[in-house]
């Protein structure tokens, strides 16, 4: 997000490039792989082989992304009559894309492993320290490392992608999968392109329940984009240097860290469904709060630490909400469906924002309220999800739906 916004190209490009191309992605290879993963047998179990294959290319294209400065200056230095900032564009955009398959081929299955190696009863608290970890690292790197990256950028970036290639290749050893029931056989009335995405089709997208499951996880899940796409040029518009962004949002992960087995804990023994309802209850209000009263740089860093806060805690105490929900031997290939009606969702958003944001001069403030109508449409859905919930047993003798 830094070096798109140090280019300085239009809010639409920079959606585009950093919340639709993703999604473009994941709607195309999320199911693909999510499906293969969980079909597959082998000696390595069903989603380590995956893993192994996605980790090398997205340390390729973290390093890459890391060089494209130099990268750049090199290209152009051979033909100066090219625009630098098309060519640091499409140097950007070549990496960009190497490690989003990347990484979104490995979310894919990374899920699932969790869910095929992790009791169903330990998965909150499982989530709360998963992400303490993640959040342990994000107050290092932006306490001390944020306020570096524009004299560091290549080589802080260099450091991340090969720290990313080994710890992943060490998940990858250490690990061990158990033994899984066979896959449904094929048959030639299942078998074939067409034949698989009508199977999908019919598995994923016959039940409504599920439908409003897909809808609920997904006006959550982008509830929190705007303010998150475009907090950087939205602080820079209000005159928050970097150093003082890294700073607020060290803050952020320090309270979600400390908030963050604690809210496992409560997952496990209240579901996640009440804690995703409770949260967003909540992220509403602080949105309304943003929309209303944000409108100079310390009241832009009191409304959007609340969001990191409020967003990080719907993440933490979620995150296991489809493993819960969804079939457990088809729990991939479910989580891939959500993305699939997500990703045209996520797709047009943040470039309407952008677009938005442009022809109005700037107006940033309407991240805010834009989180404020999704946070809303989400409640909606979880009201529809909680009546289905119960006739399916409720908290105590859920069944999943096949």
């Amino acid at each position: 997000s830094w070096y798109l916004d140090h280019l300085d190209v239009p809010n639409l490009v920079f959606a585009l490039l950093v919340s639709s191309f993703p999604a473009l992605v994941g709607v195309v290879l999320g199911p693909v792989i999510s499906v293969k993963s969980d079909r597959h047998r082998g000696r390595w179990g069903r989603r380590i082989p995956f893993l192994l294959v996605t980790t090398p290319l997205a340390a390729f294209g973290m390093i890459g992304l890391a060089l494209t400065p130099l990268l750049t200056g090199w290209i152009h230095g051979h033909f100066p009559e090219a625009n630098a900032t098309l060519v640091a564009l499409i140097c950007f955009g070549v990496f960009w894309t190497a490690f989003e398959i990347a990484t979104i081929a490995a979310s894919a299955v990374f899920g699932g492993l969790i869910n095929d190696v992790v009791p169903k009863e330990l998965l909150g608290r499982f989530y709360g320290l998963f992400r303490a970890v993640s959040l342990i690292d994000g107050i290092l790197f932006n306490y001390w490392i944020m306020g570096l990256v524009p004299d560091h950028f290549t080589l802080i970036l260099c450091s991340v992608g090969v720290f990313y290639g080994v710890a992943f290749f060490w998940v990858c050893l250490k690990v061990k999968e158990g033994e899984y029931p066979p896959p449904p056989p094929r048959t030639k009335s299942n078998s074939g392109f067409i034949a698989g995405v009508k199977q999908y089709i019919r598995d994923c997208y016959a039940s409504p329940y599920y439908l409003l499951v897909f809808l609920m996880m997904t006006a959550a899940s982008i509830a929190f984009m705007p303010v998150n796409v475009f907090s950087i040029p939205y602080a820079r518009h209000l005159g928050v240097d970097m150093d003082t962004y890294g700073k607020c949002l060290a803050l952020t992960f320090g309270i979600s860290l400390a908030l963050s087995y604690f809210l496992g804990w409560m997952a496990d023994a209240f579901h996640p469904l009440r804690m995703a309802i409770g949260t967003m209850i909540g992220y509403a209000a602080v949105m309304a709060y943003g929309w209303w009263f944000v409108h100079d740089a310390d009241s832009f860093l009191v409304a959007w630490v609340a969001h990191g806060v409020l967003s990080g805690t719907y993440y933490t105490s979620a995150a296991s909400l489809g493993l819960r929900l969804f079939p457990h031997e088809k729990s991939a290939q479910f989580a891939s469906a959500a993305g699939v009606l997500a990703a045209p969702v996520s797709m047009g958003l943040a470039p309407a924002v952008g677009t938005l944001i442009d022809i109005t001069g700037d107006a940033y403030g309407f991240t805010f309220a834009i989180g404020l109508l999704l946070a809303i449409l989400a409640l909606y859905g979880s009201c529809g999800v909680w009546r289905h919930f119960q006739k399916l047993g409720g908290f105590s003798n859920y069944t999943a739906p096949e």
